[in-house]
């Protein structure tokens, strides 16, 4: 038998679904812009976020459409053993707020920096603008295509569940995103990235519970798998090979945490630094849920869906239209819709706050008031949403490999100076600008080395170790050639 195909219902009702959940967005929205006087409340909110508010902030902004559509169609496509890389989210974001967020918070304030290139400038004391510059187009890059997937996502969605076409549903999601980052900033991002995260979690456990009980069970998903001829194992055999890319597909997601400015971002607006350890605590606990319920969605779609899709990246969206009525189906979709927005307009304020704080008052407007800079931050939010809007429209890759290219790109690029800037006193701001620029040139071009190579290396792996030898070895030589004294 032939893929499954897309099936169209009544859309009628997923459109009233889409637009109930919108004017909940805008509502919050509503009660939070008064809140954004200032370039502080709008790129930090003043670090003013309780522990809890801080934890799903933080998960909601990482958890994007990825979690409903590439991590599941990876896991329906290669078997169980590619849930590896939710053990790897899941460990990796513990570790990140262990050892990363505590001392970044309390780090950041004393330096007085708001964002993370203004951090790395003032602890490594760079008067000449160079790291606060270059990690912020380092940012800029990234976070392009990491938007972008964001947007595929939710021109998907519209397509395949509101029967939009695909360019004007990336269209709606611009705005809509737009609209509520561009008049609340970060208190207004946080606030709806909490009611969302909280309404994708209960989305994604619902749809394989459900999908489980009414689709065969265990029988259904054995069958499913001996016919598309995958493994239900996590470990399919015991070999070297297995096992080394089992640690490949751990350290490729868990490593890149401690690099993503769109959540490191959200460990400085903590209110209280004491008070860390409960938001690691509750928002660990969220995203095991929230993975967990991914893989298994992955799992009971073999079951349901036994003779293959045509698009895995939808299977979740099939599911949910084959086992609710259309007003309900379109509840449980804005989950994936949640996902997306709660992603990309953490990662559109990033951007926004690099434009206005280290590019456009740093080189253009040192004396620029504070007005001016909520204006240019606002300006900024709609300038990368649109440039974001065109990669997603012509589709230039996959959701997962935008991820994925964004992920590594910004893990190796900020991860290693980020850990060494908390731990390391040997480290001095040559060492920070080799390891930014190593970390993302062996990030972007590692794909390519592969195939020359004929290797499979995830890029994070050796970008992230070249970062850190760069960092040292450029710190060695800086002292010996510049200034015994150059130590930070």
């Amino acid at each position: 038998m032939d893929p499954i195909k897309p099936k169209n219902l009544n859309y009628c009702p997923m459109i009233l679904a889409f637009i109930l959940y919108t004017c909940i967005l805008l509502t919050i929205v509503w009660f939070t812009y008064k809140k954004n006087t200032s370039e502080s409340d709008f790129v930090l909110g003043s670090r003013s976020l309780n522990f809890w508010v801080t934890a799903i902030s933080a998960h909601a902004s990482d958890m994007s459409a990825w979690i409903f559509m590439g991590y599941p169609s990876l896991i329906f496509l290669t078997g169980v053993s590619s849930a590896w890389i939710g053990f790897g989210l899941v460990i990796g974001m513990f570790l990140n707020w262990h050892f990363v967020a505590p001392r970044l918070r309390v780090m950041t304030e004393k330096l007085g920096s708001l964002t993370l290139s203004t951090f790395l400038e003032n602890k490594y004391h760079d008067h000449t603008g160079f790291i606060r510059v270059t990690s912020g187009l380092i940012c800029l890059l990234f976070f392009t295509f990491y938007v972008a997937s964001s947007l595929v996502a939710l021109g998907l969605v519209f397509d395949i569940v509101f029967n939009i076409p695909y360019g004007l549903g990336v269209a709606i999601g611009v705005v809509v995103a737009v609209l509520y980052t561009i008049f609340g900033g970060y208190i207004t991002v946080a606030w709806t990235d909490l009611f969302q995260g909280l309404f994708l979690v209960t989305m994604i456990v619902l749809v394989p519970v459900v999908a489980f009980t009414k689709g065969g069970g265990v029988a259904s998903i054995v069958q499913g798998a001996q016919i598309r001829d995958i493994s239900l194992k996590l470990i399919p055999s015991f070999n070297f090979k297995e096992i080394l890319t089992i640690i490949g597909l751990i350290l490729s997601w868990g490593l890149g945490y401690v690099g993503q400015p769109h959540i490191l971002t959200k460990f400085m607006g903590l209110k209280k630094p004491e008070e860390m350890y409960k938001s690691k605590y509750f928002g660990t606990t969220y995203q095991f849920f929230v993975v967990s319920a991914a893989t298994f969605s992955a799992i009971v779609a073999i079951g349901f869906f036994k003779q293959g899709i045509s698009n895995p990246e939808l299977i979740f969206i099939e599911m949910t239209k084959d086992l609710f009525y259309p007003f309900a189906a379109g509840l449980v979709l804005c989950g994936i819709i949640a996902a997306s927005i709660s992603t990309m307009e953490t990662q559109i304020l990033v951007q926004a706050s690099i434009i206005s704080e280290d590019i456009y008052k740093r080189i253009f407007r040192p004396k620029a008031k504070t007005k001016e800079l909520l204006w240019i931050s606002r300006l900024a939010v709609i300038t990368m949403a649109v440039v974001s809007f065109f990669i997603a429209f012509f589709k230039v890759s996959s959701i997962y490999n935008l991820v994925l290219y964004s992920w590594a790109g910004l893990g190796a690029s900020f991860g290693p100076i980020i850990l060494l800037s908390l731990y390391s006193r040997r480290i001095n701001r040559h060492g920070a600008i080799a390891a930014l620029l190593t970390g993302a040139t062996v990030s972007a071009l590692w794909t390519h080395i592969n195939k020359i190579l004929h290797l499979n290396i995830p890029e994070i792996i050796p970008a992230f170790a070249l970062s850190i030898c760069s960092a040292y070895l450029f710190s060695y030589l800086a002292r010996n050639k510049f200034s015994p004294h150059s130590e930070h």
